[in-house]
């Protein structure tokens, strides 16, 4: 028998850190007092995402000298890592990379190895996707260290790719044309009843091969059950047009035409949405019976719950790391449209902080005040609270402070304050304000506006004013960024 005492002596290794799994899974081991080592190709994408008790180490997964120097010292590791890919080539080479891995976790007297995998019943009727997914975990446990592995469908989380795609085109398509995968029946799961699960693993006992877990949602539902019932919570009328002609490819092509993801990453997921993924086996409810998974919509709800909560298992800015996206970058991540700016000042934190939460008010945004006022007239004439309200002091903040018409939601000076728009929209807004010590004397400034989009009349409006975006938010990341090196007098 194999027990991990959830104990911070354990040193853990997660693979796939830069995913949407492993990005959550992290700080949830370090809460739990695990020492952490991430695993990552390119190690630049985690370093400054995670504190520093992260230890990270660059290399292939499927490298087995690089997988033993990852594995060396470290008592259980996560495998998180699988080709969004179902040709034979990527089977292939998802094989050789477990079983690399497998042999050098043997080697390094790794205790327990937790993979998450696909849910779907072995046959011949199974995508090869999902085949793929079941085969990594038979080579993982043929070398003879304990595995965990679970086996999930589509989990409901802002950032998954596949509840990203349900809402894309939920949000975008008033009328949908839909092929007849959409009537198959599947058992959706929360991302925290996910991640429950992952953690749990770490104190579970059993011998190798012996631990192959299916996890589902409270809910079984249809594809076309889940996209009306988005619909429902986000307040949008849908109707659901199904065409039997359209195969994989054709929906796949289809899907790369309305959302951001493309048909490459599409098609994989289609082919496997033929297979009914629901939980046949209730070993899980047995083995983590502290563990109760929600049911749709509420995790639906969490996924969707961007602005009320900073909790970091619902909030919507820990769905991605946006120190992680290039300067100046304007367009899509994870459903939210972004404008981001950024600046190196020649100034404190502190200075830049006392520009931007001086922002509103008598002073106003420093660009295109006028068309900031035409905007406070639309929204009062809209029913809004226009920009009559202005700021309590226009040099003292507090958290729930109004601005014209933002509300203050975070501020933390001098390195965060996130307004979020109060004005009607066909949306949701925040703009946020964030500064980093760069060097001595200088200071990383960024600024980024957010709009969560509700329905195609939203992406419409983001569209119709991104080039007053572009020039606006631009004009005023400069400005903020040269105040502050003014004197504090002239500034």
């Amino acid at each position: 028998m194999t027990n991990l005492p959830d104990a911070p002596a354990a040193r853990i290794l997660v693979t796939g850190a830069t995913g949407y799994i492993g990005g959550r899974l992290v700080p949830r081991l370090l809460e739990r007092g695990y020492g952490v080592r991430c695993f990552a190709r390119a190690a630049g994408r985690l370093r400054g995402r995670f504190d520093e008790r992260v230890e990270i180490v660059e290399g292939d997964v499927g490298n087995y000298d690089d997988a033993v120097r990852a594995l060396e010292g470290c008592r259980a590791a996560y495998y998180l890592v699988h080709s969004l890919s179902s040709t034979s080539a990527f089977a292939a080479a998802d094989r050789d990379a477990a079983a690399a891995f497998g042999r050098a976790a043997r080697a390094c007297g790794v205790k327990r190895i937790v993979y998450l995998g696909g849910l779907g019943e072995d046959g011949e009727g199974l995508s090869d996707h999902l085949r793929s997914r079941h085969e990594v975990g038979d080579v993982l446990r043929a070398s003879g260290v304990p595995v965990t592995e679970f086996r999930a469908a589509q989990i409901i989380g802002s950032g998954s790719v596949s509840f990203e795609m349900i809402r894309y085109l939920t949000e975008r398509l008033p009328v949908m044309i839909a092929p007849r995968w959409v009537m198959t029946r599947c058992q959706p799961i929360g991302i925290r009843d996910v991640i429950a699960y992952l953690l749990e693993a770490l104190t579970q006992t059993g011998e190798a091969g012996a631990n192959v877990y299916e996890i589902g949602g409270a809910d079984v539902m249809t594809y076309r059950d889940m996209m009306l019932r988005f619909a429902a919570v986000r307040g949008l009328k849908r109707t659901i047009v199904i065409v039997p002609f359209f195969t994989p490819r054709l929906s796949s092509y289809w899907v790369h035409l309305i959302t951001p993801i493309s048909a490459k990453l599409a098609q994989p997921l289609i082919r496997g949405l033929h297979n009914e993924v629901i939980v046949k086996d209730d070993a899980a409810r047995r083995d983590f019976p502290d563990i109760v998974p929600m049911g749709f919509e509420a995790a639906l709800r969490i996924a969707l719950d961007r602005y009320r909560t900073t909790s970091p298992e619902t909030a919507w800015f820990d769905a991605f790391d946006i120190r992680m996206l290039p300067d100046e970058f304007t367009g899509v991540k994870e459903g939210m449209l972004v404008d981001r700016r950024v600046r190196v000042v020649r100034a404190t934190p502190e200075r830049l902080a006392a520009v931007f939460a001086s922002l509103g008010g008598r002073r106003g945004w420093l660009v295109a005040d006028r068309l900031w006022q035409a905007r406070g007239i639309l929204d009062r004439w809209a029913g809004g609270v226009g920009l009559r309200r202005g700021r309590r002091s226009q040099t003292d903040l507090r958290l729930g402070d109004a601005v014209d018409f933002w509300r203050v939601e975070a501020y933390a000076p001098p390195s965060l304050l996130r307004l979020r728009a109060e004005m009607r929209l066909p949306g949701r807004a925040w703009l946020q304000f964030e500064t980093e010590l760069a060097a001595e004397g200088w200071t990383t400034f960024r600024q980024t506006a957010f709009f969560e989009p509700r329905g195609l009349f939203g992406q419409l409006y983001w569209y119709g004013v991104a080039l007053f975006h572009e020039w606006i938010f631009a004009r005023m990341a400069t400005r903020i960024a040269r105040l502050a090196e003014l004197p504090v007098q002239a500034a």
